[in-house]
């Protein structure tokens, strides 16, 4: 008896790991056995199975958009079986999907599963939960309605490369998260507080092009210390936009956003994220900045918005 097809076709990654040659053994490793002993987060010791050898990990503080993919045709076909087996009447195809890996007995299809990050439409993380009952977050990241304005802001441990046959040829990072948060960016703009004299519409204008300034800056994987605290401030500090409405208001332009060392690091990775406002009228700038602690995988404001002086 022929069984029932998934509706919704989930994208497949890009073509490499197909052969008919190359060894299935592998192929139906978990995720997570890809991932080599990390470095103690917080002492930067590496593990027993690293000979003892100090380590410092890369930690990520991403936001992009997470979809699962298919790594390979017998897991597609299971979770047709699956489909067919629930009950999905009036459902779209995306409800259906969700609805089927959000039940308990359907989770190893969800573990079975390879869940992409990809930032500015380029892949760029494979997603694997550091702790198994975070498997959730990876699934709520799943909507039933999808929108080209929903984000995922993705924190944890940066990997290897992932091996060939582990997303069907799709070569990149894999990312160990411990936290997962998920919105729509409308949602975080009426998120943040407005100042009671600016007005909702001016301020959300704002808001969006300050937000979208920081997620098309070059290169923002979240990876480096300066795209963390860039990211950490765009979904965790509502000052920045408060701020850029306020100097909007007079006639200002956003002409620079820039990351710099602080003077006050040592043994700590501290940095300053400095906002450059200049008077369309009479073309003199205003710097205002935040310092961020970067040195372990959750960031930290240091100091608040204030003036910024160079030196």
């Amino acid at each position: 008896m022929e069984q029932p097809e998934v509706k919704e076709q989930l994208p497949t990654a890009p073509a490499g790991g197909n052969d008919p040659q190359a060894p299935t053994a592998s192929a139906a490793r978990p995720a997570a056995s890809y991932l080599a002993p990390q470095a103690c987060p917080t002492c930067g010791l590496a593990p027993v199975a690293n000979a003892g050898t100090a380590a410092n990990p890369s930690f990520i503080y991403a936001i992009g958009r997470i979809e699962p993919r298919f790594p390979r045709a017998s897991v597609e076909k299971e979770l047709a079986q699956a489909t067919g087996r629930a009950e999905t009447a009036g459902l779209t195809d995306r409800q259906a999907l969700q609805k089927v890996l959000s039940q308990r007995q359907n989770r190893y299809l969800a573990r079975q599963l390879c869940w992409v990050m990809s930032i500015e439409g380029l892949e760029t993380y494979i997603l694997v939960p550091s702790d198994p009952s975070d498997l959730d977050l990876l699934i709520e990241a799943l909507r039933p309605a999808p929108s080209p304005m929903d984000l995922d802001c993705v924190i944890g441990v940066r990997g290897p490369i992932a091996p060939q046959e582990m997303c069907n040829g799709l070569m990149v990072p894999i990312v160990a998260f411990d936290q997962i948060y998920s919105f729509d960016r409308d949602a975080l703009m009426k998120a943040i507080p407005r100042p009671e004299k600016t007005p909702a519409k001016e301020f959300a204008q704002a808001a969006e092009q300050l937000f979208d300034r920081i997620m098309q800056m070059t290169d923002n994987a979240g990876a480096t210390n300066e795209h963390r605290a860039l990211n950490y401030l765009a979904v965790r500090y509502h000052a920045i936009y408060t701020k850029a409405a306020e100097e909007f208001a007079v006639n200002a332009s956003l002409t620079a956003v820039d990351v710099r060392p602080s003077p006050l690091s040592g043994t700590r990775k501290v940095v300053d994220v400095i906002f450059s406002y200049t008077n369309r009228n009479t073309d003199v700038a205003e710097k205002f900045f935040v310092r961020v602690d970067v040195t372990e995988e959750f960031p930290f404001l240091v100091t608040k918005l204030s003036p910024y002086y160079d030196r």
